[in-house]
């Protein structure tokens, strides 16, 4: 009964004109960023920040919430349309939604897009719900070896799941901590790696690094690479699938969606990963895998719904234990900060009306997300055609003005264009931003939770492994750590084929 209390008031301030305009604009601005490829929901809510300042802060996380899990309803389009992925969580949607347009199924591809995003999202938001107390609750038993552990692990889990080198990885989260301890030390007072500039004693301001890294460095990235927009001329007529087409994905929406959500409750998991699983386990269960690749529905319903279920389940950690598990999911959490309000598991009790808001807003637009993309989706083709030029002027302006607005400080707009530039040019190394941020996020975190770790156990590290809860999340992020080293120690002591070794003698 106390469940459904809470989200009957969830609903009261969801649907209040306010939220209810804005869960619409976060849909609107979401679906329109997955459907333009070239600018991701990280980049978009880190243009967006400045803008959140005087609002209040349950519209704020309702309109950023709406962004991310828009951008995964509408990146499909172009993955279908284009065998462009609009977002990176849309890319394995490529492989049988732009088939089934060739072959003149666009229309049946984009609806099991929407209705299976729209059913994942509604099944990750009712898990969420019941999920989310409970850990909360649970997490209340957290001391600071418990937080350090379980911060340590997220950055662990966010480099193994990573798509690129794990080394590069590791690399950044050890960067983003330097970067985290730019100012004055919070325990000691002791100023650190200002070099006498006055404006770096509170540390680099995360939004301006944000912009730079998401905002500039990908114009940069995309001015780079030649624009190719062929949009495949199918009819876009009988959007809901047959009968046929449901017998045979009904499964697949289900599967995808269970597994986007536990997927997406790991930090470091998420949409990405979640949409590249269900493929997998779904190619893998499946009849006829030789028809995977070739056009088959399946591929497109199981990702789709991987991946929005994925978007919503990650807001679980971040709401629960203040740990968010990706780019996007930081951004939110930055905004929270902004607000002066701490994720974590006082949150349910300090601002339920927040905590249930938002999960009840997420009810809501998925709605409006179905209702935007079925009978919208001819706009959203037309917005394919307009000139990403167009649209780079537009994303430095806003990065620009809301650079200079958050202290009015021409510095700032500088820092920016540094982080940005540094941004393109670890794009075209190959490292990965994302640990970046979530590392000089959580950076101040882990320093504090292992001072004051240290300071109750009198400078004993060995408080770490007395704790029970604190032990098993080391002995989780060790594991992780070790196994690449593992993998790669056992190919290179792994027997040679006895018959290649005769024909190499011979």
């Amino acid at each position: 009964m106390d469940f459904l209390f809470h989200l009957s008031q969830g609903f009261s301030i969801a649907l209040s004109p306010w939220n209810l305009l804005f869960a619409a604009i976060g849909a609107v601005i979401g679906t329109a960023i997955g459907v333009l490829p070239g600018l991701g929901p990280p980049a978009t809510v880190a243009l967006l920040l400045p803008v959140t300042y005087k609002m209040e802060p349950a519209s704020a996380i309702i309109m950023l919430a709406g962004i991310f899990y828009g951008a995964m309803y509408g990146g499909s389009t172009t993955s279908i349309l284009l065998n462009i992925p609009g977002e990176a969580a849309s890319v394995v949607t490529c492989l049988d939604g732009y088939k089934m347009a060739r072959q003149g199924r666009a229309g049946p591809a984009l609806g099991i897009s929407a209705i299976g995003s729209f059913l994942a999202g509604t099944i990750s938001v009712f898990g969420m719900s019941l999920v989310a107390p409970s850990l909360a609750s649970f997490a209340l038993k957290f001391g600071p070896p418990e937080y350090f552990s379980l911060v340590l692990l997220g950055l662990m889990m966010a480099v193994y799941l990573s798509e690129e080198s794990i080394v590069k990885g590791l690399a950044m989260v050890a960067l983003g901590l330097l970067l985290g301890t730019v100012g004055i030390d919070p325990v000691h007072g002791a100023t650190r790696f200002t070099f006498g500039v006055s404006r770096l004693l509170d540390g680099f301001d995360f939004v301006v690094v944000a912009m730079g890294l998401f905002g500039v460095s990908e114009v940069l990235i995309n001015l780079e690479a030649p624009e190719i927009r062929d949009i495949f001329k199918t009819s876009l007529k009988g959007l809901l699938p047959t009968r046929e087409d449901w017998k045979r994905c009904w499964a697949s929406v289900l599967r995808g969606s269970l597994l986007g959500f536990f997927i997406g409750v790991l930090p470091g998991g998420g949409a990405i990963i979640s949409s590249f699983v269900s493929y997998a386990v779904e190619k893998k269960v499946s009849n006829h895998p030789e028809q995977f690749g070739k056009g088959t529905i399946e591929g497109v319903a199981a990702p789709e719904s991987a991946n929005n279920a994925a978007s919503t389940s990650s807001f679980i950690p971040l709401l629960t234990l203040g740990i968010p598990g990706n780019a996007t999911i930081a951004m939110i959490f930055v905004a929270l900060m902004i607000h002066g309000i701490r994720p974590g598991p006082l949150l349910l009790q300090e601002y339920p009306n927040l905590f249930w808001g938002v999960i009840a807003s997420m009810y809501i637009g998925n709605l409006m997300l179905l209702g935007l993309n079925l009978p919208l989706i001819g706009m959203w083709v037309r917005l394919l055609r307009v000139p990403y030029h167009f649209l780079a002027v537009v994303v430095v302006i806003i990065c620009v003005i809301g650079a200079y607005s958050v202290k009015n400080a021409v510095f700032d707009v500088g820092t920016m264009v540094a982080f940005g530039v540094m941004g393109y040019l670890m794009r075209k190394g190959g490292f990965p931003p994302a640990p970046l941020i979530l590392a000089m996020i959580l950076g101040p975190i882990l320093e504090r939770s292992l001072q004051q770790s240290l300071i109750s156990s009198g400078g004993d590290p060995s408080i770490f492994i007395e704790k029970p809860i604190s032990a098993a999340l080391l002995c989780v992020a060790a594991f992780l750590m070790l196994t690449p080293i593992l993998k790669r120690l056992r190919k290179r002591n792994r027997p040679v084929d006895r018959g290649k070794e005769m024909t190499g003698i011979s």
